[in-house]
Order: C-alpha cells, then sequence, then structure tokens
C-alpha cells in the first residue's frame, strides 16, 4: 500500500516554519529554538514549530493581560455571541483543513478526523448561547435595615489550556468555547506532538473578530506548561491529560491558588449482561477501545461479559476485530491509523510484553503492524488479551493504546464492586435490555458518565469529566461556563 502524504495537503504546511501566535501575530520564540514535528504514519517532516520557553509564557500571558483589561471583558453580550457564532462559521468552512492537519500530525484516520466537524461548530454555538445567559441573583437576606443583596458574575480573568494530543482541534473549540463566551482570556499550549490545528484554529479565531490577545497559541514542551501552571499572571488552569501531569499542574498551581479543572485518566469497564443486544454490543466493544487507536481518556478498555455468553461474545469479536483495517490515515477506507509517536508505541508495546508475562493470552494482535507499506510509522495491531485478572498491570494501568483486556463475570453484585475497583472513574458501558438492571449499574458505578446501550456519546449539553483520579471538574453542559467566572456579592443599603 502506497503513503499518501501530499493529497489535500494543507496550504498552511506550505510554511515550514510555524511559528506560535501571540498578541494576534504569528512570532518565533525569544531564544530562536524549534522543535519538528513529523507525521507518525510515514515518519515524514510536517513542521518546525517554535520551541516556547519561559520568556514567551511571559510575554503570551502579558498579552492575555492587556487583553482582558481591555474593552474585551467589557464587550456585550451579544457582541461575543455575534464573534462566536461567526467563528463557528469559520471552524466549519475550513474544517476539511483542520481535519487533515489533525490526520497528519496525530495519524488519526481521515475517516475519523472529518467527524468532528458537526461536534465543533455544535460546541461553539451552544457556548455563543451560554454568553447571553451570564446572570447573578437577586438573594433575601436577614441583615438588619433596608439592605438589598445580588451577586454578580464576572470573568475569572486569564485562563491557561494545557491541551492533549489524542483529539487536536477539539480540544481547541473545547477549551476556547467557554473562555470566548464569559469574557476570560487564554494562552493554549497545544500538545508538542500535535501544535497545528490549534495554530490554524488561532488564525480563525482573528479572522472571526476576536480581538488580538484574547486567544494565544504558545507552542513548547512541557517546561512550558509547567511556567504556565506556576504563573502568578494565570487566574485558572484548563488541563486535560493524564493523571501524572495532573498532579504536578496542581502541586504548580498551589503556590498561587489558581482555579483548576483537570480531566485525566481513566481505566472504563464496559459490561456486557447476558440478555445484551450482541449484534450492536460487540462492535461497539471493539470501537470503545480502538477507535483513534486506543488513544482516547474514556476508552472501554476493561471489558466484563456476563458468563453464559462469554465465549460466543469473545468470538464474534475476535471475529469482528480481525476485519478492523489498519493503515494509511488519508485512506478514507481505513478506520485505525498509526499511534502518535514511537515513543508511545515502545510504551504500548511494554505493556503487551508485559501481559503475556504476568500470564494474559493474545486472543487477537499482541505487536507491531509492519509491511504493506506500514513499516516507517507506529502502527500496532489491535489486540484482545483474555485470561486477565483484576491484579495484572493491564487490568490497572492506563495503556491508551489499542490494548483490551477481556474478563467474565457471573453477577450483578460482582462485576459492579470489580467495575469501581479502580482508581479511575471517567467512562463506563453497561449493556442490557433490563431497564432495572440499567439502571442500578448507572447509579452504582463510579464514574463520570455512564452510557447504556451505547459508548463515548458526548453533546454540548451534557457535562463531561471524572471521579477520582480522573478529575474533576466538567466540560460542556450549561454549568461549565461557570468554571470561568468568579461570583461577588454586594450589599446596598438603602436606610
Amino acid at each position: 500500500m502506497e503513503m499518501t502524504l501530499t493529497r489535500n495537503r494543507p496550504a498552511m504546511l506550505d510554511r515550514l516554519e510555524q511559528d506560535m501566535l501571540i498578541d494576534g501575530q504569528r512570532v518565533p520564540a525569544l531564544s530562536g529554538k524549534r522543535f519538528e514535528t513529523r507525521n507518525p504514519a510515514t515518519g515524514a517532516l510536517l513542521a518546525q514549530v517554535a520551541h516556547g520557553g519561559a520568556e514567551d509564557v511571559d510575554r503570551a500571558v502579558a498579552a492575555a493581560r492587556k487583553a482582558f483589561e481591555g474593552p474585551w471583558r467589557r464587550m456585550k453580550p451579544a457582541e461575543r455571541q455575534r464573534i462566536m457564532l461567526r467563528l463557528a462559521d469559520l471552524v466549519e468552512e475550513h474544517y476539511d483543513e483542520l481535519a487533515m492537519l489533525d490526520t497528519l500530525d496525530l495519524g488519526a484516520p481521515v475517516s475519523r478526523t472529518v467527524l468532528g466537524k458537526t461536534r465543533a461548530g455544535a460546541l461553539l454555538r451552544y457556548y455563543a448561547g451560554q454568553a447571553t445567559l451570564i446572570a447573578g441573583d437577586t438573594l433575601p437576606n436577614s441583615a438588619p435595615g433596608d439592605v438589598l443583596s445580588h451577586t454578580l458574575k464576572e470573568p475569572i480573568g486569564v485562563v491557561a489550556a494545557i491541551n492533549p494530543w489524542n483529539g487536536p482541534i477539539g480540544m481547541s473549540v473545547w477549551k476556547a468555547g467557554p473562555v470566548l463566551a464569559s469574557g476570560c482570556t487564554m494562552v493554549m499550549k497545544p500538545a508538542e506532538q500535535t501544535p497545528l490545528s490549534a495554530l490554524r484554529f488561532g488564525e480563525l479565531c482573528l479572522e472571526a473578530g476576536v480581538p488580538a490577545g484574547v486567544i494565544n497559541i504558545l507552542t513548547g514542551m512541557g517546561d512550558a506548561g509547567a511556567a504556565l501552571s506556576s504563573h502568578p499572571g494565570i487566574d485558572k488552569i484548563a488541563f486535560t491529560g493524564s493523571t501524572g501531569v495532573g498532579e504536578k499542574i496542581l502541586h504548580a498551581a498551589a503556590s498561587t491558588m489558581k482555579r483548576v479543572t483537570v480531566e485525566l485518566g481513566g481505566k472504563s469497564p464496559n459490561i456486557v449482561f447476558a440478555d445484551a443486544d450482541l449484534d450492536k454490543a460487540v462492535p461497539a466493544a471493539a470501537t470503545a477501545v480502538f477507535a483513534n487507536a486506543g488513544q482516547i481518556c474514556s476508552a472501554g478498555t476493561r471489558l466484563f461479559v456476563q458468563r453464559e455468553i462469554h465465549d460466543e461474545f469473545m468470538a464474534r469479536l475476535a471475529e469482528h476485530t480481525s476485519t478492523i483495517r489498519v493503515g494509511d490515515p488519508l485512506d478514507p477506507a481505513t478506520q485505525i491509523g498509526p499511534v502518535v509517536s514511537g515513543p508511545q508505541m515502545d510504551k504500548i508495546l511494554g505493556f503487551i510484553e508485559g501481559a503475556g508475562q504476568e500470564g494474559a493470552q493474545a486472543l487477537v494482535g499482541g505487536g507491531r503492524l509492519v509491511g504493506a507499506g506500514l513499516d516507517d510509522g507506529f502502527f500496532i495491531q489491535p489486540t484482545i488479551f483474555t485470561g486477565v485478572t483484576d491484579e495484572m498491570t493491564i487490568a490497572r494501568e492506563e495503556i491508551f493504546g489499542p490494548v483490551l483486556s477481556a474478563f467474565a463475570f457471573d453477577t450483578e453484585e460482582e462485576v459492579l464492586a470489580r467495575a469501581n475497583a479502580t482508581s479511575f472513574g471517567l467512562g463506563s458501558g453497561v449493556w442490557t435490555r433490563d431497564l432495572a438492571t440499567a439502571h442500578r449499574m448507572a447509579r452504582g458505578i463510579q464514574a463520570g458518565s455512564v452510557w447504556v446501550n451505547c459508548y463515548q456519546m458526548l453533546d454540548p449539553g451534557v457535562p463531561f469529566g471524572g471521579y477520582k483520579l480522573s478529575g474533576f471538574g466538567r466540560e460542556s453542559g450549561p454549568h461549565h461556563i461557570e468554571e470561568y467566572l468568579e461570583t461577588k456579592a454586594v450589599w446596598i443599603n438603602l436606610d
């Protein structure tokens, strides 16, 4: 199979050197340093990106503070809404370009990245609606005399958004929406593995009429994220990524008492009862873990199947998995592309090797995929392990790759206890035709999302977030914007 890197190549990539976006201008790092971003399917160089450091963090934060203290925070809600609706139109208009940037930068199949168009537009329009709904309350009080008390909702200030690499443009939109709606400003630090679509999104913000300095895109490595986390000019951090990095961000933010929301890792259970519709549950179980090459925080990586149907289900799942097409992410027929980088591939292969050493058996897959033009990429076979115990490393650790651990269970009480026996709590799935079982499981599972007879459904109006080590705070839904607002109490003595 021939890899087709140049098909529909975005015009942005005609510039080998990609600068960061600060105060409305594309500028190099003050140090002059750059880092490479490469196509994980071919190893081809895509761009040399500005390597921002602490001094660049300073100027990005200063630009965001200047914009916040300017007319932006006092702009009429309807005007911010108008800009956001224009941005939604522009994102949709240019979405094929944004999707192609993510396909080239991340390795996600174009058949997957293009599907984000509807969600991106819907998110921006949802938050545009929120911009006109921000309101305080008039509150009764028992103070002596004639005293009026009410609250004001005010934007919290300058936000640091630190994004992961597994859904670049989607994360850019998700982080920017509440910032724009609330009147905050932002310094966004995209992951160093996938910085390109964030830079293009920043350009579209300016085209939509977002004032210079409101949205800044700072490219760099982990040290830039650390500098943002501890910077005294940052008022809030919105982080999505690993639990380990989330813990470091919390420590860094503590000295200045920043507001922090974190959406972190997961080890999500997907539970199939004997009465489930297997025609739906089998392909959904595969998609739940193998989509995006397993690089989804809420992936259903622990599959529990009731013993009565376990053997049949696993046989059907193995057959279905063997038909999944892994390969060139630019081919519309491809379902799974490479993982994001060589180090990520090596990490996943280490988990796979360790699973065999601990006694698990690979029912399907179990190694790197080579040949057929894939040798230069980071491709891993979709892998299903059986014979897994709850204590094994692959049953406990977040792998972030196309690796599934399968278990048999007998009773509802047993599987609920096993599903909750994890330090994570992000997503979960339940497959049953019994309404009572569905409700009991939804109440009992300790996770931020419970999908019943479906998996990975998201909507701008429904909150998403985690329990336990999967983080705190919610994105999407009517209360998301509250994370970006301060509540001020006002007392007026009328006597």
